[in-house]
């Protein structure tokens, strides 16, 4: 007796899940390449954000905040949509968020192909006042308070998040603790130009590494 097609596709889907489920975390990430780089350097013709050397805690709380539904699904948030539908489609449970974290974590840092421009004074007075006490004097970053490393990211993708985090695009789930607390800081930041002047800021620090 040979199954329905519909019985097939199940069986398909259960399978394809399972070997998944079972993969290194250099497999799993395979999948992740055609967006952020064969070395997880980013690519900022796709909008794909530099991953590698990123605390792999950070990691694991994003890929999980995409698969639940808490990152990703406000309508201007398109890039983000993108990102939880594969995270959906590749991550079959946590075992495996965990094996492509850690895979991602331990990969080098990289820096971003263009420098932003700014005023590294006002910037470095910005951020210190308001940035520092979480992410790290140098933009390293902060595992125990949960704040990712910055020092890498390329201007582009710091602008999009901020403005995410300031628009209610991002950080608005009650579960996201970290994301509401990043919102209410993003609203504290007077003009575009300040913004600016930080992420020059946060730039120099990752080639000053």
């Amino acid at each position: 007796m040979t199954a329905a097609p519909s019985s097939i596709g199940v069986l398909l889907l259960i399978c394809s899940g399972a070997v998944l489920a079972a993969a290194n975390g250099d497999e799993l990430f395979a999948s992740c390449t055609s967006c952020h780089g064969n070395k997880a350097e980013g690519n900022s013709g796709l909008n794909a954000p530099a991953i590698a050397g990123q605390d792999a805690a950070y990691l694991e709380r994003q890929l999980r905040n995409f698969r639940s539904d808490r990152r990703g699904t406000h309508k201007s948030d398109s890039l983000g949509t993108q990102m939880r539908a594969v995270a959906a489609a590749t991550l079959a449970d946590d075992a495996a968020v965990t094996k492509i974290a850690s895979y991602v974590a331990a990969l080098p840092k990289t820096l971003p192909a263009a420098r932003a421009q700014g005023n590294l004074h006002n910037g470095n007075n910005l951020y210190q006042g308001k940035c520092g006490a979480c992410h790290g004097g140098s933009a390293e970053g902060n595992p125990a308070l949960k704040a990712p490393r910055l020092a890498g990211l390329n201007a582009a993708y710091i602008k999009r998040q901020f403005a995410n985090f300031r628009d209610g695009v991002r950080g608005t789930d009650q579960q996201d603790v970290p994301g509401r607390q990043m919102a209410m800081m993003a609203k504290t930041l007077p003009t575009e130009r300040d913004l600016d002047d930080v992420i020059a800021f946060i730039q120099q620090q990752s080639r000053a590494k």
